[in-house]
Parts: C-alpha cells; structure tokens; sequence
C-alpha cells in the first residue's frame, strides 16, 4: 500500500492534506483527509528524534542558495533527495570543464557538504579536507607540490585521516595528478572538486560512482545526484532575438546582467555557440522522483538551477506521475535571470517547462499543487494576483517564512519546518 499526498487546502491557519492511498493488488483508490498545522511542531519534533525514518523531500536545484536549509534538513530526514544541475560554466568548475571537457561538479560538492554528517559520528577530518581551498596568492609550483605531499599522504589534512579513507582519497588526488595539464591552474582549487574530478576520470567519465563515494566518505545525510551525467552547456534566447551561450553569462554574476528577458532555455553540446543537444533522465534518477513524498521548486537562480533541471526528457512525465504534492517557493529580491518577470509569469513559465514532454492534456494539479510564500514580510519584487493563481489549481500557502534575523532571504528553519510540515 503506497500512500501519498493529492492537495492542500489552507483554512484558517491550517491546511487540510489528502492522502491517496492506493491498493495495489486492486487498484482501489481512496482520499483521507486531515488537518495539519504550519509549521506542525509535533510532525517535526518527530522527524527530528528520527531522522532515519523522515520524509523523502526531492528537490530541482543548484547553486548555493539551498545549502543553509539542507543544514536544517539533515536533522529531521536522511531520506531528501536533491537533484543537483551539471551546467555550471563559471567559478572554479569552469576551470575543470575547459581543462577535462566534463560537466560541472561545484555544486554537487557544495551540496554533499551541506548535508555531510557534523556530529561526532561523521568523520571531521574528511571534512575538513574536503572544504579545503589552495591558497589563491601561492605560485603555482608551490601548490603542485602540497597536491604530490597529499597524494603520497604527508600532508597532516591527510595524514589525520584513517585507512582506507585515507587511501581511497590519495587514490582519486593521485588520478587528477595524472591527468592534469602542465598549465592547470591549481590557485583556489577546491580539494573536494578535484577529488570528484579524479574518481570521474578514473570511472571512464561518470559521475555516479564517484559521488557515491565522496557521499560515503563525508557522510551525506541524504541524497546528491547530478539530474544527468552530460557534458552540455546552457543556451538562452532572449526576447530582444540575441543569443548567450553558458550559465556563466546568464546570472548576472560573473558578467553583466541581462538586459531582456529570457524567452527560451535550452541545451547545447558547445560552450560558446549553440549545438542544439538532447539528454535523457536515467531510470534511476527517475525512481527518485517516482518515491518522493513532497516535491519541492525551491528558490535559487531561476533559469540556471530551477528550470535547467526540468530541461532533460523524461523529468515533467516523472513529475507529472508521481502522485505526490509539489511546492514552488519563489525568489524573494532580485534575482537577475528574472529580468522582466513578474512572479504570476514565473509561475506560468515554471508550468509552461513542466508540461513539455507531458503532452497538452497533463493538468496542472499533478505538476504544480502549491505557492508557498511569505506575502507580509517577502519582497517578491511585483504584486500577486492570487484570483489568477488559483483559477491554475494552485493553491497559494502563505506563512511566516522571514525573519528580522534572515532578511531579506527565507530564514532556513522556518522553510525547512514549512516543506516538512507538508509531508
């Protein structure tokens, strides 16, 4: 018997949750309703005094805007999933792509990390190396040889760290090594990063069996996984009829904001020019989603890490068949892939890329169900029209998600307490 969530309603500071629950010998279906509170304190005291036994909240993200709620999350479940995109074109991981011709393993890390296991059942020392960055004002020569002291185990970060971690560390280092051009620049090189790069080389350019280990070694209290191991690059089409090639040119970080809005993303095989490429969801990527209990579009870059994990064939028809609730919690500030967006046409581009591949007669309520937001005290930086929201289905669950202490972002505790109370 499986059971999971179908709507949400909210009523007078309450949500009213149904659960389908689905008896597979005769396929009878029935809803049983509740009311849960938000947040529901006895729900997450529960999870919180077993985590192992907690909610499988998936998540569609990338980037670093999700890392402080996965630090909350992993003391109430060990069971979230976090689908992570492998598009990054900027940082450090622009570094290892243009060197190795490899997808981006940046935020794979910084996730794992976020979610490794801090207490005294983890391994510190791991840790320790793994967050580990090379100086950025040391010559190059000098890094090299710290990297050969790691890979033959003198260097003390490594020589703490017990057999056959410690072995298994030097093992993937010592890949990288072997692999480096002479011109690698190794300056604020991330010790975690090249240890992913090492196992991705050594298993004939996958990712899966590394991140396994690196999760297994830090103590993940969850699950990371890139949404596809492909080698692709972002390509956005912009209203004004210009093209940008790369992630790194569409956040308004590493180059200047866009100056018209997005009207299309898709991939390309091609760092700089556009070499239309298809990529297809795994099978067991798409059973993560298919055993999810909430599914959640949390906030972050809207295009690069939001939408870019929805761009692979076969996610929308995963989402749409897991009959699960799914939460979109939008951008609060500004976000500069959202330029010239409002948050009702967010809403309706966050559908419009969840129905491809789903056919036109896919419904709303098995792709979207909820908006959760904080209307008093989020600045979403254009006015909600909530009529126009639920004549979608959607239903708009608003709840005190900022604080004095986390504006002008969502405080982490209150979020993660919210996504758990949904469950």
């Amino acid at each position: 018997m499986r059971c999971k969530f179908g709507f949400l309603d909210l009523q007078c500071g309450t949500v009213q949750q149904s659960k389908r629950l689905t008896e597979l010998s005769s396929m009878n279906s029935i809803r049983i309703t509740r009311t849960a509170k938000l947040p529901d304190p006895l729900r997450i005291s529960r999870y919180r005094k077993a985590p192992e036994l907690g909610p499988a909240i998936l998540f569609f993200s990338g980037g670093s805007a999700l890392n402080d709620v996965s630090r909350v999350l992993k003391n109430h479940t060990y069971n979230s999933t976090h689908l992570i995109t492998p598009f990054d074109s900027g940082g450090s991981s622009a570094k290892l792509r243009q060197a190795f011709n490899m997808p981006a393993i940046g935020d794979l890390r910084s996730r794992m990390i976020a979610l490794a296991d801090e207490s005294v059942t983890g391994h510190p020392e791991v840790y320790q190396l793994f967050t580990y960055r090379l100086a950025n004002a040391e010559r190059n020569s000098v890094l090299s040889k710290r990297l050969d002291q790691m890979i033959q185990g003198k260097y003390p970060m490594v020589a703490a760290i017990s057999n056959p971690m410690r072995r298994l560390i030097r093992n993937q280092l010592g890949y990288f090594r072997d692999f480096m051009p002479d011109n690698f620049d190794l300056r604020g090189a991330s010790i975690g990063n090249l240890i992913l790069t090492g196992g991705y080389l050594n298993n004939h350019r996958h990712l899966d069996p590394i991140v396994f280990l690196f999760s297994k070694l830090v103590g993940v209290l969850g699950t990371v996984r890139p949404i596809v191991n492909d080698n692709l690059h972002l390509a956005a089409d912009l209203e004004d009829g210009s093209r940008i090639i790369g992630q790194h040119r569409i956040t308004g970080k590493e180059m200047a904001p866009l100056q018209s809005p997005i009207k299309r993303l898709r991939l390309s095989g091609h760092p700089d020019k556009l070499v239309p490429a298809k990529s297809e969801l795994r099978k067991k990527t798409r059973k993560l989603i298919s055993k999810a209990d909430l599914i959640c579009y949390p906030p972050g870059s809207y295009y690069s890490s939001l939408i870019a994990n929805l761009l692979p064939e076969g996610v929308s028809s995963a989402i749409a068949a897991d009959d699960c609730p799914k939460v979109y919690v939008p951008n609060l500030g500004r976000d500069p892939e959202q330029f010239g967006m409002t948050l009702e046409q967010c809403v309706i581009k966050l559908l419009g890329y969840l129905r491809c591949g789903t056919g036109k007669d896919c419904r709303n309520e098995n792709l979207l169900n909820f908006i959760l937001l904080d209307s008093n005290n989020g600045d979403y930086r254009s006015s909600f029209p909530l009529s126009k929201i639920e004549k979608l289905g959607i239903t708009v669950i608003d709840s005190r998600l900022v604080t004095k202490r986390s504006a002008p972002y969502y405080d982490p505790e209150r979020l993660a307490h919210a996504l758990l109370s949904l469950t």
